[in-house]
């Protein structure tokens, strides 16, 4: 598996890497994988992981996301996936 650094993810997100390491550390975004233990050790995003992460959040049209409309949001912490409401 290769794995593409901040910058190249973001760039094939269409967005900053900064905004991408600020999702990174709300928990938001795509999955990741932390390449170390310590705080500084570095990431590296999956581009399978990328492209499943922007099908996630294709739409028809504008009124196809509303808060209504969107699913569950899966919770990376939760054991059954389904973040609690």
């Amino acid at each position: 598996m290769r794995l593409l650094g901040t910058p190249q993810a973001a760039s094939l997100l269409g967005i900053s890497p900064a905004t991408l390491k600020l999702w990174r550390h709300q928990g938001k975004g795509p999955v990741f994988v932390k390449m170390g233990t310590s705080p500084q050790s570095g990431v590296g995003y999956d581009p399978a992981d990328l492209d499943a992460w922007m099908s996630e959040r294709k739409y028809g049209s504008t009124s196809a996301y509303t808060a209504a409309a969107r699913p569950t949001p899966i919770s990376r912490n939760c054991p059954s996936g389904r973040a609690s409401v």
